[in-house]
């Protein structure tokens, strides 16, 4: 078996976690990084999740009742989801489809608490569950070469991301077919800034970012994923382009507190994922691979984000970076996607 490669050698920023490794990171003489030096402070950005809570509130009026439903959550199962859910549920009423995506690799657990939380809740689910064998087919050359921008690889591992941009822009044609005016992601504050919590869509937009995935994975998959991304006919001036909104960007987030709120909602960590997912077994997979192609953490961003806001002590983050995945899961992903050997783009 490959080993895992020790990340906790790496010099770090003293302020934050991002690594030397992290593409444009640089230091200063007392070992801060730039991206440290370049943030404004925590009392700014409370003043602009004010900001973004109210533009989010105002448009809740505006188009509560509007559409089928008032939106269209993407709900993975882990704990900022399940938060989420229940924010938009039980502090803004709204009218609520959750739509989950099956990737093959979703413990039992997670599906068990998709079903207890969308009953607690109230609200209509949809399981969308793409065909495995594309999926495979996806996955095993994701870990086997790099079809994607070095940029677009900052925040999120090669299979991660040709995950999400199935359940983006697969979600994201529900909400167009069905008139929803929001799609709702569960990101983290240190996934998605406070600037990008709430964003209107712009047609011609998606379909330039919808191309930057579509186009790898067609060549891969070929007509197979057509049915998980905008067609033409979506661009018409008949369909209504939804916001995205990320909520917990612009609302007080607490680890500790999220975990005590969705508990009493029935609401169960599995036991075999890694200790930076509540959902997915392929996480530790993705991680694993894209830390031996790029020497640094595909989450070492989205950490050092919520280190610098005030989310999460800093030795704490970096104990999560630094810890090594379960060899058990790492096997159990690969024999399914087929036994494969070799993690190196080289």
């Amino acid at each position: 078996m490959i080993e895992d490669k020790d990340m906790s050698a790496l010099r770090v920023c003293a302020k934050c976690v991002l690594p030397e490794t992290f593409p444009r990171v640089h230091f200063s003489k007392e070992g801060v990084c730039n991206f440290c030096l370049n943030y404004k402070g925590i009392q700014s950005n409370r003043i602009i999740k004010a900001k973004y809570r109210e533009m989010f509130n105002v448009l809740v009026k505006k188009f509560r009742g509007s559409g089928t439903y008032d939106a269209l959550m993407c709900f993975s199962g882990g704990k900022d989801s399940t938060q989420t859910l229940a924010v938009l549920k039980r502090e803004y009423d709204l009218n609520v489809l959750a739509v989950s995506v099956d990737n093959g690799f979703l413990p039992n657990q997670t599906f068990k608490n998709i079903r207890i939380i969308v009953e607690e809740l109230g609200v209509d689910h949809i399981f969308l569950k793409p065909r495995f064998a594309t999926l495979k087919k996806i996955f095993r050359h994701c870990a086997e070469s790099e079809i994607f921008s070095p940029k677009t690889l900052e925040r999120a591992s090669t299979i991660c991301t040709s995950c999400m941009g199935i359940i983006k822009y697969g979600t994201l044609r529900i909400a167009l077919e069905k008139n929803i005016p929001f799609v709702v992601y569960g990101w983290s504050p240190g996934q998605a800034s406070v600037t990008s919590s709430v964003i209107k869509n712009n047609p011609q937009m998606i379909k330039t970012m919808q191309r930057a995935l579509y186009n790898p994975l067609y060549q891969i998959a070929g007509d197979e994923i057509i049915p998980y991304f905008l067609e033409e006919k979506h661009f018409m001036p008949s369909y209504r382009f939804p916001y995205y909104i990320h909520p917990l960007a612009f609302l007080d987030y607490n680890e500790e507190s999220i975990y005590q709120n969705i508990f009493l909602l029935g609401w169960r960590r599995p036991e075999d994922v890694d200790v930076n997912s509540t959902n997915c077994l392929l996480n530790s997979f993705a991680n694993f691979v894209h830390k031996q192609n790029f020497g640094f953490h595909p989450y070492a961003f989205e950490m050092a984000n919520l280190v610098r806001e005030g989310y999460i002590d800093r030795t704490k983050a970096l104990e999560r970076l630094n810890q090594q995945e379960n060899p058990r899961i790492i096997e159990i992903v690969k024999n399914k996607l087929g036994g494969i050997e070799d993690f190196s783009h080289d």
